[in-house]
């Protein structure tokens, strides 16, 4: 059967990750989480090249060819683990104060240079589901089914604040949680380099009264019609 790219792009928190997911085991498919690579970078800058709140973007820069990234399966919960220079980092990239950073650090060109090399790799045999901001305009321009994911501010917002909710010390109000959703999708948006658009030949799908059932099986559909042609 012909093996497929599948390109989801869209807004923080529209749920991209979770439909990525599905999407790959029901089509045996690859799943690379993009924004786990950019989440590691921004980890790495925040214990690395910060100074007084203030980022020494020439320090990561110059650290980034000694930055190795990788997914490592994890039996105990059957998900891929993020890993930085070996060490799994997977629950501390997860954080309010990486989110709140990795906007900045995504819109480094050398930073974006770096990532795309390494999910093109991925994707050379296809058969590959990538979430992101940018996978269906510049990783995967050619990819063979695009999608761009959308909901409200508002809905998104209430949904990434449920996950936080669920952590034990967890102390971030629904209005940080917005405040931070409103502000990534500025960031994202305007950043010079690679900024989050629609790709022109890609499905837009707005989620913000659909659940994880309708939503899977809409594109999944989507998925099976290109797969056949």
């Amino acid at each position: 059967m012909k093996k497929i790219i599948i390109a989801i792009d869209g807004f923080s928190a529209t749920g991209k990750s979770t439909v990525a997911k599905q999407l790959a085991k029901a089509l045996e498919y690859i799943y690379v989480d993009t924004g786990a690579m950019y989440r590691a970078i921004t980890f790495f800058s925040m214990n690395n090249c910060y100074n007084d709140s203030v980022l020494d973007t020439d320090k990561l820069i110059n650290s980034l060819e000694a930055i190795d990234l990788k997914f490592v399966y994890n039996k105990e919960t059957s998900k891929a683990d993020m890993y930085l220079n070996d060490k799994n980092i997977e629950t501390p990239i997860r954080t309010m104060e990486v989110s709140n950073n990795v906007s900045e650090i995504a819109s480094i060109p050398q930073v974006r240079a770096k990532l795309v090399k390494a999910q093109q790799k991925m994707g050379e045999d296809r058969g590959i589901v990538m979430d992101g901001r940018d996978i269906g305009t510049v990783v995967f321009p050619d990819a063979e089914l695009k999608i761009f994911m959308n909901a409200s501010a508002n809905t998104r917002a209430e949904r990434r604040f449920a996950e936080f909710e669920k952590e034990t010390n967890n102390t971030v109000t629904l209005a940080e949680v917005l405040e931070n959703i409103e502000q990534r999708d500025y960031k994202d948006s305007n950043r010079e380099d690679s900024p989050l658009k629609q790709a022109e030949d890609s499905v837009l799908y707005d989620n913000s009264s659909k659940t994880k059932q309708e939503q899977f099986d809409y594109l999944h559909g989507l998925a099976l019609v290109e797969i056949k042609k």
